[in-house]
Formats: C-alpha cells, sequence, structure tokens
C-alpha cells in the first residue's frame, strides 16, 4: 500500500523538541510501580453514571489490554461498558488496523456510537479511526497522546520506528494527524511527561475541542486515581 508523509512536518517543524531527559528518567524509575498499579490496584470511585455507555480503550505503544485494566474497571464499576481494544499489544500502526477495529467493534455487539479512550500512541490511533469512522464514536478522549507538533517531539520515536517498521513520518496510512476528528476530542495532557511533549498532546486552536492540563507522569495517564476521575468526567461532559 502506497503511504502518504505526514503534512505536519513543515508545519510544526519548530516543535520538534522532546521532553528534557530528567523527566524521561523519571518514567523509567517508576515503570514498574506504575504498570503495576494500572493493572492491579483496584478500581477509582467515580461520581458519574455511565448509563451503560460503551467505551473503547486503546492502549498506548508496546502495551496491552492488562496495562488499560485499572481504567476500565472504574469505568465499569461506574455503569459504562468498557471494552478493551483485544489486539494484544499495541506494536505501532498497521495498513489494516482500522479494519480491526471496525472487527472488534462488531464482535463486541458496539451498535451504538461508543466513546473512544486512548493512551499515548492509542489516542493517535483513536483520533485516526474516528476520521475513518465517525457513525461509530461519541467522542475522542487522548491522554498524555502526539497528535500535534512535530512526530518527533517525543523520547519514543527511535523505539517506535524500530519496533513497527516504518518511519514517524512516513506511517503505512495516510494520515494528517493534527486535523481534528469530526466528533468532540478532549486532549490530557501534563506538564511532567517524560516521553511526549506537552505541545504535541495539547494541540493548537482547531486541532482539539478541550484540552485539558494534568499533574502526573506519562505512565499515570491509566493509573492515577484523578487522571481517572477526568476520563469519565469527559466521557459525559
Amino acid at each position: 500500500m502506497a503511504t502518504t508523509p505526514l503534512s505536519i512536518l513543515a508545519a510544526h517543524e519548530d516543535r520538534a523538541v522532546p521532553p528534557p531527559l530528567p523527566l524521561l528518567a523519571r518514567e523509567v524509575v517508576g515503570f514498574a510501580s506504575t504498570r503495576i498499579r494500572a493493572t492491579f490496584a483496584p478500581p477509582v470511585p467515580l461520581e458519574v453514571d455511565g448509563k451503560g455507555q460503551h467505551v473503547f480503550v486503546i492502549p498506548g505503544f508496546l502495551a496491552s489490554d492488562r496495562t488499560t485494566a485499572r481504567l476500565r474497571r472504574s469505568l465499569d464499576g461506574a455503569g459504562f461498558r468498557a471494552h478493551g481494544w483485544g489486539l494484544g499489544r499495541n506494536s505501532g500502526v498497521s495498513a489494516d488496523l482500522f479494519e480491526q477495529i471496525d472487527r472488534q467493534f462488531d464482535q463486541r455487539g458496539i451498535d451504538h456510537p461508543a466513546a473512544l479512550v486512548g493512551w499515548s500512541l492509542g489516542g493517535v490511533i483513536a483520533r485516526e479511526y474516528a476520521k475513518r469512522a465517525p457513525h461509530r464514536v461519541s467522542r475522542v478522549i487522548s491522554l498524555g497522546s502526539p497528535f500535534s507538533a512535530h512526530p518527533r517531539a517525543n523520547n519514543a520515536w527511535r523505539v517506535y520506528e524500530f519496533v513497527a517498521g516504518h518511519k514517524v513520518d512516513n506511517p503505512p496510512v495516510a494520515a494528517v494527524l493534527h486535523e481534528k476528528p469530526p466528533v468532540p476530542t478532549f486532549a490530557f495532557w501534563s506538564a511532567h511527561d517524560g516521553v511526549v511533549a506537552p505541545d504535541a498532546a495539547r494541540g493548537r486552536l482547531g486541532e482539539v475541542d478541550h484540552a485539558t492540563q494534568l499533574d502526573c507522569s506519562h505512565m499515570a495517564f491509566i493509573a492515577d486515581p484523578e487522571a481517572i476521575r477526568a476520563v469519565a468526567r469527559a466521557i459525559v461532559a
């Protein structure tokens, strides 16, 4: 399949600055404990009523549904119907990824527009899927996701290219990442994120409907109680 380079390169060339290395070091040090919380910690009590709304949660790069378990348990406890993406470890974008997500929707019987929640790369995938299937998506919530700025404004792009087998600015699908999907969009970002630059995760005017700062690390977006509460509020906003 022919590829289309991302058009954000020239527009955001001045913002290709990843987070400083001390912040990345903090992410590395806290990696194990945060992953354990994200997977095994008890659900967070939420003061919202999910009313049976479907929520489809997409994990970050090199993560799987186990990593989003606490988030999904918390949403289930509040009356949502939270689904993992069911595609194993997120190893990057493939040419048939969006068709695979379509099949997951069908297999789960999601017959009404669902809220998409994506952590890191998962949020980028969620935004792109919403552009292709807006009839299946009620809103997109991204957590520390590099959809804006330069595609190398993060500390993960080298590993991504090695694992995914393609350049971050030349994926196997046509994409203009900073273009907003035709559904409500919520972007959560953090000044303490050691993986994705704040500019890349919060977006510019016109690229996202709501951008909200959280006080957490990149890993903690799917484990921190306040982050989980913020996600729940965004789903029902």
